[in-house]
């Protein structure tokens, strides 16, 4: 396992990371998600990244009760706070007291006293971004958390937060990332990487659509993700037979360069020095295993042309907003 610096911070971050989004929020048991876990470490993955709304916080408790047996220096920590925690419209978004409360609850969930990173899930467009920045300072401040990031903001909110804030306080950027979702070059990226900003992307895998298990023509897999009804807003991102059939014409571009589909997609997406770590899910172990193995892999120049020319006009590489962003900016 490679590890790569997190922006302008003093984290070192595995290449690969684990994340805990569909898997450890309440769809893998208990014995699973410690076996995945144990699995990361053994890999040489340290760094876990949550988020509070994750199953409601079951997520954060799973490697709150896991994660606590390791020495707390052996791993780097992440979550985040935005989305709705109960049904209460009050108990959502960035202002100073739902952060106050919702960092005090994911460290009590997550048995720890600091995260080393947290994260803006979403712009907030209600709440002055001021008040935002100071409520994530102050986090900071308090020994809460060593360092701060945002997911999923538009260039526009990341240039005002840096006019704001200085182009010191935040040092990640999580924003979806694959060989078929490819606007964060255009612009985030850029911005980003000229204000110490590194980039931990989500999805590198597109939901599993880049392994190759789906076939155009036929039903998703039992089982699968896209055989569930609550992947609908990403099944209309990522999957449509246009976009298997050129999936599909990677396949034997892997195979030829000795690799596996998961492989190919993750180096693709740690080919850019803007990244600092592709999160990956799991349910067994040996995936684990299996997506960690693509660090440290170089993609040459006549593969990347290859992967290219058989994606043909399929990558997404308009900047659009992804589901649960906002573009409007609130000041004082």
């Amino acid at each position: 396992m490679r590890y790569r610096k997190l922006g302008s911070s003093d984290l070192e971050v595995s290449e690969i990371s684990l994340g805990s989004w569909l898997t450890y929020s309440g769809g893998v048991e208990a014995d699973a998600t410690r076996a995945c876990t144990e699995a990361a470490f053994e890999a040489g993955i340290n760094f876990f990244d949550t988020a509070n709304v994750y199953g409601q916080g079951a997520a954060e408790t799973a490697w709150g009760e896991i994660l606590s047996t390791r020495p707390r220096d052996s791993y780097v920590l992440a979550t985040k706070v935005y989305f709705p925690m109960s049904d209460d419209p009050a108990d959502q978004g960035l202002s100073p007291a739902q952060i106050a409360k919702q960092i005090d609850a994911s460290l009590t969930r997550l048995k720890t006293d600091h995260v080393d990173l947290y994260q803006a899930h979403r712009f907030d467009a209600s709440v002055p971004v001021e008040d935002t920045i100071d409520a994530f300072r102050k986090v900071v401040e308090q020994g809460k958390a060593r360092y701060l990031g945002f997911s999923e903001w538009t260039p526009e909110q990341i240039r005002t937060a840096i006019d704001i804030a200085g182009p010191d306080l935040f040092v990640s950027s999580q924003p979806q990332y694959s060989m078929l979702w490819r606007a964060p070059e255009a612009e985030v990226f850029p911005l980003a990487a000229a204000n110490g900003i590194s980039q931990i992307v989500w999805s590198p895998l597109a939901q599993g659509v880049l392994t190759g298990k789906y076939k155009p023509g036929q039903p998703a897999p039992q089982g699968s993700r896209f055989a569930s009804d609550t992947m609908a807003v990403a099944k209309d991102l990522v999957y449509s037979d246009a976009i298997l059939e050129a999936v599909q014409r990677l396949v034997p571009i892997a195979e030829e360069a000795g690799m596996s589909m998961p492989t190919l997609a993750l180096a693709w997406v740690l080919r850019r020095s803007e990244v600092a770590s592709a999160i990956v899910g799991a349910s067994r172990p040996e995936q684990v295993h299996a997506n960690a193995a693509a660090s440290g892999v170089e993609l040459p120049d006549d593969l990347l042309a290859a992967v290219d020319q058989a994606l043909g006009d399929t990558p997404v590489t308009e900047p659009t907003l992804a589901p649960g962003a906002d573009a409007g900016i609130k000041r004082r």
